[in-house]
């Protein structure tokens, strides 16, 4: 098995480097964790937030699932990592921040709109599919006006519904409104792109992402 070995080859690195040279960090976080924010992400393996956002061990509380989605509360049925996640994230590290963090290129978008596992039988595809339909009334409004207007990135604009739903989704949840509303938590969208590395943030006022500005010499721009 020569993925899983190079695996193991990788923590031998780590034990011998990062691990040496942070060692005063990782006896901190023995202790506990205490991150500031909390990042939804997509489950790619492209895209991992803490290489985009440049972050250290114990600086963000991580949740990856399929297209980086948050179901509604009324959706939920007995066990849910999505909501015991936020529940943590809120309750017991009392984090200041909850970032939906959506990206280009999404499998899980593009199974959406191409419908790609929607006869699907069980074990092949179906629980993407029961999944993705979350997004489903969006995927809808896309593909309608793609066909009104061909130039439309249909890929690009389900890609910012499903941030956007998430963030609508995650106020049903009666401890992150209240949250939000006491201002101890605020909510953030971002999408990243991976083939030109460009990173936005939605707008709240404006409902549209917006690219963060970067100077290339070393001085980063506007940060939510």
């Amino acid at each position: 098995m020569p993925h899983f070995q190079s695996l193991i080859e990788g923590y031998r690195r780590f034990r011998t480097g990062p691990y040496q040279e942070q060692r005063n960090r990782f006896d901190r976080l023995a202790q506990g964790q205490a991150p500031k924010v909390m990042v939804i992400a997509c489950s790619d393996s492209r895209v991992d937030p803490s290489r985009v956002f440049d972050t250290e061990p114990g600086e963000m509380f991580v949740m990856r699932n399929i297209a980086n989605l948050v179901p509604p509360i009324g959706a939920i049925e007995g066990q849910s990592s999505v909501a015991a996640g936020l529940e943590y994230a809120i309750l017991v590290l009392k984090v200041d921040y909850i970032v939906v963090f959506g990206h280009a290129r999404c499998g899980g978008i593009q199974a959406s709109l191409s419908g790609k596992f929607g006869s699907a039988a069980p074990g092949e595809g179906l629980y993407i599919d029961r999944w993705m339909d979350m997004i489903e009334p969006a995927r809808r409004q896309v593909l309608a006006a793609k066909a009104l207007s061909p130039d439309v990135d249909a890929e690009r604009a389900l890609e910012q519904a499903g941030v956007r739903l998430s963030l609508d989704n995650l106020r049903s949840f009666p401890f992150v409104a209240r949250a939000e509303a006491e201002g101890r938590v605020k909510l953030a969208g971002a999408i990243f792109d991976i083939a030109e590395g460009s990173l936005k943030l939605l707008d709240p006022a404006t409902g549209q992402f917006a690219p963060i500005a970067v100077d290339f010499d070393g001085q980063a721009g506007a940060r939510p």
